[in-house]
């Protein structure tokens, strides 16, 4: 079965379909500097126009890209706080367009 929105894999072959914070914590604090350096997140499609990547930094560390070519973005950062990345991904991720599934907007009761 397809993720819905979007799927995270890491270089170990981890993989978790439109994941929530908690689970990309899980998958950055389990990268390391031998075998399993990188994460990415996108769109689960054949030609996905956005993805976020995080990668192990040699000096400790993580270095974060996010690409969207239909917003012209692409941006390179370093950070050190699990969290910090896990959240701010997961608010990246929830500003992206997903043409053609149900809007992902949350409404007050």
């Amino acid at each position: 079965m397809r993720a819905q929105y979007y799927s995270a894999d890491s270089e170990n072959g981890d993989r978790i379909d439109d994941p929530s914070e908690d689970a990309l914590f899980m998958l950055i604090s389990n990268l390391n500097n031998s075998d399993n350096t990188f994460v990415t997140v996108q769109p689960d499609e054949d030609d996905p126009v956005w993805f976020a990547s995080v990668a192990v930094l040699d000096g400790g560390g993580y270095e974060i890209v996010r690409r969207d070519t239909t917003r012209n973005e692409h941006e390179v950062t370093t950070a050190t706080g699990i969290n910090d990345i896990a959240r701010d991904l997961t608010i990246w991720m929830a500003a992206r367009d997903f043409p053609g599934l149900p809007n992902r907007q949350v409404t007050a009761f």
